[in-house]
């Protein structure tokens, strides 16, 4: 069961990781970035590039949680995890606050429930 709530907790920060990427990478300088991420239009031209390279970043902590997934290995679930976690704090620190609760959180809480499970 708890192995179960851990894949499907992981899963989701995996999918969100996902979704972030197409964001950053796709839809910075366009009319839904600029909502999601409130700029305007001048301030998404100029950083379009570091949002692309922070989007496969994003890509980059997506595949490997999924290959955790797919592999059931739980030390790169930890692993993967651990560096949503530490980004999501980086980011609520450095960017927006909210990035703890969005990304830092569900991060956590898969991190804890990965680590409680039995060893696989």
């Amino acid at each position: 069961m708890l192995k179960t709530l851990a894949n499907i907790i992981t899963g989701l920060v995996a999918i969100e990781h996902i979704a972030i990427m197409v964001l950053e990478m796709f839809y910075w300088d366009h009319p839904v970035g600029h909502k999601i991420f409130s700029m305007s239009p001048e301030v998404a031209s100029a950083s379009a590039t570091l949002a692309a390279n922070q989007g496969l970043y994003n890509g980059f902590l997506a595949a490997g949680l999924i290959w955790g997934l797919i592999s059931g290995r739980r030390d790169i679930k930890l692993f993967f995890l651990g560096c949503v976690v530490v980004a999501g704090i980086f980011g609520a620190i450095t960017a927006k606050p909210s990035i703890l609760f969005t990304q830092a959180l569900p991060a956590l809480l898969g991190l804890v429930l990965c680590f409680l499970q039995k060893k696989a």
